[in-house]
């Protein structure tokens, strides 16, 4: 059973419910699913409800169950690209990530899946950020997926910011930031990282760059391409600007692996999004 542990620091005293969901970002429907849970919200050691005062110091601890558990949401709108017996691939959309965390339950990939197949486990066998758009496959069993890991080709489209050469190889180490979990740079000690691109048009401000990654290293197209000084346009955490987009301008495109079933080789094509071909369009 994994824990959170949240120390209270408002100034101002208020209800459990208020904090968490006011203060940490934690949802309604999160919230009602951690009481039902044993033991599932503590206050420095004790059982609290929702309804109890908490105050400047206290330690509250969240503690989730089975994680292998996704509560179907039916209502979450996202296309599906290509499906057979053994696979599904999905059409995310910007702004919905992958799996839940503390911020966001009920409105996952993951959720929309169970919707689909309650009795299946939701095994993604690639993964885009939250704000990256695109296909995405599911494997419906452990079989498929053990099969696909690691042998999908994968093209991606991104809006950076210049014009970059017709064509090129980024081969730049990435490393995890001394001070963040979350931001990566290129650093000697770093791991191996390869990214190949060309550019298919260029407005004045952007350039539209297809990408091939030889290496799959955590932000690697965003890590790189603010490493040539071409940061994605949106990406403001590596430097891009949102003047005209609201999130990192990235879009997996193509999915070409084989079906597990038969063998035969599947390419799965999504249309880039129009957020992103405007910036890209002369």
């Amino acid at each position: 059973m994994k824990e959170l542990r949240l120390t209270v620091d408002t100034d101002k005293p208020m209800t459990l419910q208020d904090f968490l969901t006011k203060h940490q970002g934690v949802s309604k429907r999160l919230l009602t699913r951690l009481k039902r849970i044993d033991g599932g919200i503590t206050r420095d050691g004790k059982l609290v409800r929702s309804i109890d005062i908490v105050e400047k110091g206290d330690e509250i601890v969240l503690r989730f169950g089975d994680d292998s558990f996704l509560e179907p949401n039916p209502d979450l709108d996202v296309d599906v690209a290509y499906e057979s017996e053994s696979i599904i691939v999905f059409n995310k959309p910007s702004g919905m990530p992958m799996h839940p965390s503390i911020k966001h339950q009920g409105d996952t990939l993951g959720n929309k899946f169970a919707a689909m197949f309650p009795e299946l486990t939701f095994r993604a066998v690639n993964r885009l950020d939250r704000d990256t758009s695109g296909l995405c496959i599911v494997a419906k069993n452990a079989f498929a997926a053990n099969l696909l890991q690691g042998k999908c080709e994968k093209v991606y489209y991104a809006a950076v910011t210049g014009e970059i050469p017709e064509s090129g190889t980024i081969n730049a180490p990435i490393a995890r930031e001394r001070e963040s979990i979350i931001i990566r740079c290129v650093r000697e000690d770093g791991q191996q990282a390869i990214t190949h691109y060309k550019r298919m048009a260029y407005s004045g401000k952007y350039s539209l760059a297809e990408i091939h990654l030889e290496t799959g290293r955590t932000h690697q197209i965003r890590v790189h391409f603010a490493y040539i000084d071409h940061p994605l346009a949106g990406d403001d955490l590596y430097g891009g600007t949102r003047e005209d987009i609201a999130r990192q301008a990235l879009h997996c495109g193509q999915l070409t692996f084989n079906e597990p079933l038969t063998g035969k080789e599947i390419t799965v094509r999504s249309e880039l999004p129009e957020d992103i071909k405007h910036l890209t369009e002369v």
